[in-house]
């Protein structure tokens, strides 16, 4: 009984998640403050540094039904505007593939992005940020791997039943387009408490998305973000972050934060080793403990999904996992080239 609840339980994942991809709901992440032109394309370049570069990989289900898998790369850069002025603008491109469920539905996608950082005060180091995102998403599936009602005898399936179904297209493609704005500043007396708040939007021109050439198209996708990050003392620091998106009648709110401990070169000051610990939470999904290592410019974190939703039953807790990977630098001298944007610092 338990073996046939769980494999229920699994088609029945399955087959949402087949749904959600053909008509509405985006992939996500844990690490969504990792993904900056999925989260916001105006938070592409903030970061401390001249140059990222990234990797994520996630793994989702494999404990009771086929695995949600997904790799993501990116790369972000910036360029200062003028001489004298302190604006700059950000270029960045990310790409990901998306494997999902029993059918192999594939979403293959690359999004450029664009970001110019206006400064609004030197002092406090406050820029007003717009971005544009515009990319091309492919996706696909394997009908030969779907199974149908009328393949069942007796609750038996019997694969020499015809299916039946025709399937006018497997693959469909599509151009979109997302815009964001951002408001990022600091506080505190030293100003070392950094902050920001943005707003983005994402399938603005809501791009058909339907194997059956229907008129079944993306719904829009609302992102609403905020970031802090403070220093606790010379060893400790701490840094929050907030997400929530709605796209049709799907919405998400995921929150926490990370407490670290560093180690800095006593000669300059610069970073030398950081260890980070703490938990977020996808509002009735997931309870999310992550680990996060940096040393010098290279980070790399951890995450697990618990699940607390109404599957736990059928999941023992189990959600997946997600890797990440990331690497921030300067291109010239980092002593004559600092950064000139805010961001939470990880240490």
């Amino acid at each position: 009984m338990k073996k046939l609840f769980l494999n229920g339980l699994g088609a029945l994942i399955l087959s949402a998640g087949v749904y959600s991809n053909c008509l509405a709901q985006d992939i996500h992440f844990s690490q969504f403050y990792e993904t900056s032109i999925l989260r916001n394309p105006s938070l592409t370049g903030i970061f401390t540094g001249d140059y990222k570069v990234g990797a994520v990989y996630r793994n989702q289900w494999s404990s009771i039904s086929k695995p949600y898998q997904t790799s993501l790369v990116t790369v972000e850069t910036k360029f200062g505007i003028g001489r004298e002025a302190r604006d700059f603008l950000s270029v960045g491109v990310l790409a990901y593939y998306d494997k999902a469920g029993s059918i192999n539905m594939q979403t293959m996608t690359v999004y450029p992005a664009v970001n110019y950082n206006k400064l609004l005060n030197d002092e406090k180091n406050t820029f007003l940020s717009v971005g544009f995102t515009g990319g091309y998403a492919q996706r696909s599936f394997d009908p030969s791997k779907a199974t149908f009602d009328n393949q069942y005898q007796n609750s038996a399936y019997n694969a020499s039943n015809a299916s039946n179904e025709q399937f006018p297209n497997v693959k469909l493609s599509y151009w979109d387009l997302g815009t964001g704005i951002t408001y990022s500043s600091s506080g505190g007396q030293n100003h070392d408490i950094n902050y920001f708040v943005g707003v983005a939007g994402y399938h603005l021109t809501t791009p058909k998305n339907s194997f059956y050439n229907k008129n079944i198209n993306l719904d829009m996708k609302w992102n609403v973000n905020a970031g802090l990050s403070s220093p606790l003392s010379d060893r400790y620091s701490m840094q929050l972050h907030a997400n929530y998106f709605r796209q049709g009648t799907y919405n998400e709110i995921i929150a926490g934060g990370l407490l670290g401990w560093n180690k800095k070169d006593e000669s300059n000051g610069t970073l030398m080793f950081a260890l980070f610990a703490g938990v977020f939470y996808r509002v009735n999904d997931a309870l999310i403990p992550t680990l996060k290592l940096r040393y010098k410019d290279y980070s790399f974190a951890f995450n697990y999904d618990a699940n607390v939703s109404s599957l736990k039953a059928g999941t023992n807790l189990r959600g997946g996992y997600e890797l990440t990977v990331f690497k921030t630098g300067f291109i010239n001298n980092p002593e004559g080239n600092k950064s000139r944007t805010i961001c939470p610092e990880f240490y």
